[in-house]
């Protein structure tokens, strides 16, 4: 078997979110399996100086754009054995200052951007020279992709097009556009319909994919069951609903060659369950880094996030501002985004310095620093399809704290659920005092050593790992290919 990956973004080399991450790590642990895989992804602004194995593929092509053709290249790089990514190389699309946008405003020409990059990569799967018999798409961007293999099949020019895959990371995130753009994708017109891309007169590449495509996934069990319901199916929880056989959830796996304890060049001391003492030892290093009394004897919350209402920071700086001073805690934030929620935590790490501090952007060995220090992990998040940040404070031996929803739900095991497996503590209000009494809980457990130390070691040990992922994956291609 070869399967294709298509994304755009892919970890190292370019990156927003845990997208990036998420495809890397599954296509690594498919390759590790055994089995062939390619990926396919833009090659953005200054990947090529950063990575300078990534060599030029001797194949050029030109792509139907609408009325034009638009000429394009591949470089590649043989990642390790049986992997190969393929960078799609077109300077007008994709060598700009963002991936997705500047200044927060997105880029106008978005549509025919990825567009292009679903083209391509089927372009790169219909004359490789072992085509892949699986296409596996990820999120909007190339959500079109399926749709265009599908055609390919149905009107005769492409008999043995691949079957498709398609991954939903987030739903609220669809890429819709004005009709005026499915002329780029050079498909008849009579297949803009509504169990196609259109979309309340609109063109949404995701709702083609969720159409089309062979076979749907998201990123947990408990987002899958979510996304079928008004609440959180962001307006295609119909044609979610209707198409609920071909829906599987496989939540994300963490990549516990980054995300590791024992050997990790961002953590000033190594630790594992078995030895808790570096634990410890990276908590008092945070607190003196950061400025915080060095008290081994106050529990410290981390929190690494986008600034944002979904992922619940509102609430925590509202549960925060009740808090404090009265409650012995610190609190630690690092992220960058909604310039009122920048500046709520600004605030709060004004007013008490010696409980609060406000890190504004991103530092990925602060992450890791942060995550090792924490005893508890905040996560309040009013959707998370899967979070990753729950799964590394689990491994780092920080309890997480966190709303039940999406993959928070799947991940974390609250002791009212399974005293004996009990991970974290969980909540299910949407509000800043359902949070704030979930924080008093996390407050009395750390009183609690004995019990402390038995959410902290099932957290250490519990398995997250993409191999046993992969699998999930592996066996969904077989059955797509051919049956249960």
């Amino acid at each position: 078997m070869h399967v294709l990956l298509a994304a755009s973004e892919l970890h190292p080399f370019s990156k927003t979110g845990g997208l990036a991450d998420a495809v890397a790590a599954l296509a690594q642990a498919i390759a590790h399996a055994g089995i062939r895989v390619s990926v396919v992804t833009p090659l953005y602004r200054g990947i090529a100086g950063k990575f300078p194995a990534i060599r030029p593929a001797t194949w050029r092509f030109d792509l139907p754009m609408g009325p034009k053709l638009v000429g394009g290249s591949f470089r590649c790089l043989e990642a390790a054995p049986n992997l190969t990514y393929w960078f799609v190389d077109q300077p007008d699309y994709f060598d700009r200052a963002g991936l997705y946008n500047e200044a927060n405003r997105d880029y106008p020409d978005n549509a025919a951007r990825f567009i292009f990059l679903s083209k391509a990569a089927l372009l790169l799967a219909r004359h490789h020279p072992e085509p892949p018999s699986i296409v596996h798409g990820h999120d909007w961007q190339v959500g079109l992709l399926p749709l265009l293999a599908y055609h390919g099949r149905a009107s005769g020019n492409w008999p043995s097009a691949p079957r498709t895959v398609f991954t939903i990371h987030n739903l609220a995130y669809q890429g819709s556009f004005a009709v005026d753009a499915w002329a780029l994708a050079n498909l008849p017109l009579g297949w803009f319909h509504m169990e196609s891309a259109a979309h309340h007169g609109r063109l949404n590449f995701l709702k083609g994919a969720l159409c089309l495509a062979d076979a749907l996934t998201t990123v947990s069990p408990r987002y899958a069951e979510e996304i079928c319901t008004p609440e959180y199916g962001c307006g295609l929880e119909g044609v979610l609903r209707r198409r609920g056989h071909d829906l599987t959830g496989i939540l994300n796996g963490v990549d516990y060659a980054e995300w590791n304890t024992t050997a990790n060049p961002a953590l000033p001391h190594a630790y594992d369950s078995f030895h808790l003492a570096g634990k410890a030892a990276n908590k008092a290093a945070l607190q003196a880094e950061l400025g915080l009394p060095v008290d081994a004897s106050v529990p410290l919350f981390g929190n690494i996030t986008r600034l944002t209402d979904q992922k619940g920071c509102d609430l925590v700086a509202e549960a925060l501002g009740r808090m404090l001073p009265a409650a012995r805690i610190q609190f630690v934030v690092l992220g960058t985004g909604d310039p009122v929620l920048e500046k709520s935590f600004l605030a709060l790490a004004a007013e008490f310095p010696d409980q609060v501090v406000a890190r504004i952007g991103f530092d990925a060995k602060l992450a890791h620093r942060i995550e090792a220090a924490s005893d508890f992990y905040v996560m309040p998040s009013r959707f998370e399809p899967c979070g990753l940040n729950q799964m590394y404070s689990l491994r780092y031996g920080a309890v997480p704290v966190v709303r039940a929803t999406g993959g928070l739900d799947d991940s974390v095991v609250d002791p009212r659920a399974d005293a004996d497996l009990a991970t974290g503590i969980k909540f299910t209000a949407i509000t800043s005092e359902a949070l704030e009494q979930a924080w008093r809980k996390a407050i009395a457990l750390f009183g609690d050593t004995v019990a402390m130390h038995h959410f902290r070691l099932n957290g250490m040990t519990a398995d997250f790992s993409w191999d046993r992922q992969a699998k999930r994956y592996l066996d969904l291609y077989h059955e797509v290919l051919h049956g249960p």
